[in-house]
């Protein structure tokens, strides 16, 4: 028997969606694939789906792989707004694609010449890559990995030197308090921005953000350092 105008067997759609039968079975089982009324039935064993199913079972499985979701998370995205989970994540491949070419693309300073250039010894240096505060690859420091070098010499020189108790362990501090603003910061810019402009565009808005983000968070903290030590000294 041929397939209806427009239908596709499941080897048919496990082949143009890039998954397995089985995978999408399982899809089915858990109701992740919309209206089961435009599955055409023609016997127990042979069954006809429509072909939007192929975008949705390429979506559920990136959400499932790249983003690590559970399918119950996914069930409810896409019960909620499909179109807009599909924006989210044509936004987030977006902004990664950019910051991954920004990566490649930016010139990065060799451990020997970095060493030289501030006074921060190797064990300090290997102890900040440890907690995930410097990330240098193969090629050596991107530009805010040697800023945050910078910004360590330049405190060892002011006076916060290990002698005083001052380590590069003070940088966690910062970090641990850093990511849940940005995550939050992410599903913010993320929520308001997928659907609403195209992922161009609402990449191009975060990359113009970055740079005065960078100066009201550092204006903020001065404001906040200044109140809280007249607070203690109250």
């Amino acid at each position: 028997m041929s397939a209806p105008d427009g239908l596709l067997k499941m080897a048919e759609l496990a082949e143009a969606s890039g998954v397995s039968a089985g995978t999408i079975k399982h899809y089915l089982r858990e109701g992740l694939l919309g209206n089961q009324a435009d599955v055409v039935r023609t016997s127990r064993n042979m069954a006809y789906y429509p072909r939007a199913f192929v975008d949705r079972v390429r979506l559920i499985k990136r959400l499932q792989e790249d983003r690590f979701m559970p399918l119950k998370l996914i069930g409810e995205l896409l019960a909620d707004d499909p179109e807009r989970a599909r924006a989210l994540v044509e936004l987030e491949d977006r902004i990664l694609d950019r910051a991954v070419a920004r990566g490649e693309q930016v010139e990065r300073v060799a451990r020997a010449e970095l060493r030289d250039r501030y006074d921060l010894p190797d064990d300090a240096l290997d102890r900040l890559a440890d907690i995930g505060v410097l990330t240098p690859d193969a090629r050596g420091y991107d530009p805010d990995d040697v800023a945050i070098v910078d910004a360590m010499s330049r405190f060892r020189a002011g006076g916060y030197d290990e002698q005083l108790g001052f380590t590069v362990f003070e940088t966690l501090r910062y970090k641990e308090a850093l990511e849940p603003l940005v995550q939050a910061e992410v599903r913010a810019l993320l929520d308001r921005l997928a659907g609403e402009v195209d992922a161009e565009r609402a990449a191009e808005i975060i990359a113009a953000g970055a740079a005065p983000l960078r100066e009201l968070i550092g204006a903020m903290h001065s404001k906040l350092l200044l109140a809280e030590l007249r607070r203690q000294r109250g």
